[in-house]
């Protein structure tokens, strides 16, 4: 049988048993509606309760600074949508940068259309933003600047606390997209200065359709939503305690678990790249040059194109993806590494590996064995007009 690797753990996260069990428990113990006073109410609040201190713990934060979303799209829409309606009387000027995930920039576009000017702020060829740039394109008008802890397709490390101490101090606020950060890099709400941070569930052993958007305390925001008053007026809707339950149990294991799986991560990703750059000729990684989370490499592979790679591993049973799982399908190249100066068919030839909890140095080697042969095969079969370039 084919041995199966798993090197998408940026798109989603297998659920961790600990975390199904406890969510099964959940949907038998406690499935009344939070928001009931009875005693089934009562048994769903207090696992909201539990929940949202245990994400408070891996923020540093106080647990009613954790408004509960449906992942890390919604909860980048309520970050730059709800300060946007609640600031624009002083301002409607947004900061961010042109490597954002598209929640973020998708948002940026559709608040351009409400009449707020957005200033997209280019990254070196590292994938990094300079702090003076950011810095630099703040106006009098500016509300909010939001910059993204962990990029999703390259995994280079911004700036993020050096920026937000320089607008808070400007009177502008701050948000982060730390979804691709959670579990591997330190993510203390202090430290980082900023005023709102996004995580989702699925990203770090939990399930999907929960997140969460920390609100700094005394931060002003409007919901997106109209209905009850779930979630401090700021999230209408009952909330999906079982989903939310697992989601707190792997924020508590993502927080206690961070130091080493950071450290063998970065062991085994060291391993991969280095072998993948001796194996296969003209191979590169993109942002080497920059601080990185230690589980995203994005891999340029010239004289071949992404699709035809990732179907050829997909037949050796190795599962990874040409970038964002969100825009996968889509004929457009990567923003991303287009905004770091890569030609189109440079980023159309890029695939991505993330690593995860399951990784091990087996699989590493088991993607060493094959993906040199399956870019031999591509590059000739490409040279011979079999395989369409792009």
């Amino acid at each position: 049988m084919t041995r199966r690797v798993y090197l998408d753990h940026a798109a989603t996260t297998p659920v961790r048993p600990e975390v199904q069990r406890r969510m099964l428990d959940v949907l038998a113990e406690a499935w009344g509606n939070p928001s009931s006073l009875h005693y089934a109410g009562r048994a769903a609040r207090a696992v909201l309760d539990e929940a949202r201190a245990q994400v408070a713990g891996l923020l540093g934060c106080r647990p009613r600074e954790i408004v509960f979303t449906s992942g890390g799209t919604e909860a980048d829409n309520l970050a730059l949508k709800g300060v946007a309606l609640a600031h624009a009387g002083r301002g409607r000027h947004i900061v961010t940068t042109a490597i954002e995930h598209h929640a973020v920039l998708h948002a940026c576009a559709a608040l351009e259309r409400q009449g707020f000017a957005v200033t997209y702020v280019p990254v070196d060829g590292q994938g990094r933003v300079d702090p003076e740039q950011v810095l630099a394109a703040l106006r009098p008008d500016t509300i909010l600047v939001s910059v993204m802890l962990v990029n999703n397709e390259v995994g280079t490390v911004q700036p993020v606390a050096e920026i937000a101490r320089a607008a808070r101090a400007r009177g502008v606020l701050v948000h982060t997209d730390a979804v691709q950060a959670a579990g591997v890099l330190p993510l203390d709400v202090e430290t980082l200065g900023v005023d709102l941070l996004s995580l989702s569930a699925h990203k770090i052993g939990g399930p999907k359709g929960a997140g969460a958007l920390y609100v700094r305390a005394g931060t002003q925001l409007l919901p997106l939503l109209d209905g009850g008053g779930q979630e401090r007026r700021l999230r209408a809707g009952t909330e999906n305690t079982a989903a939310i339950a697992g989601f707190g149990l792997a924020a508590e294991l993502a927080a206690r678990e961070r130091e080493g799986k950071a450290a063998r991560l970065a062991a085994l990703q060291r391993r991969l790249e280095e072998g993948i750059v001796a194996r296969i000729p003209g191979a590169r990684i993109h942002g080497a040059g920059a601080p990185r989370a230690p589980h995203i490499s994005s891999i340029g592979l010239p004289g071949v194109t992404a699709d035809t790679v990732l179907i050829q591993l997909d037949l050796e049973g190795i599962a990874a993806s040409s970038g964002a799982a969100c825009s996968a399908g889509t004929p457009e190249p990567s923003h991303v590494l287009q905004a770091m100066g890569l030609s189109e068919r440079e980023a159309f030839s890029a695939i991505r590996l993330s690593l995860g909890d399951g990784t091990t140095e087996e699989d590493v080697d088991r993607v060493l064995e094959v993906l040199p042969r399956v870019v031999e095969r591509a590059r000739r079969a490409q040279s011979l007009g079999l395989v369409a370039g792009r």
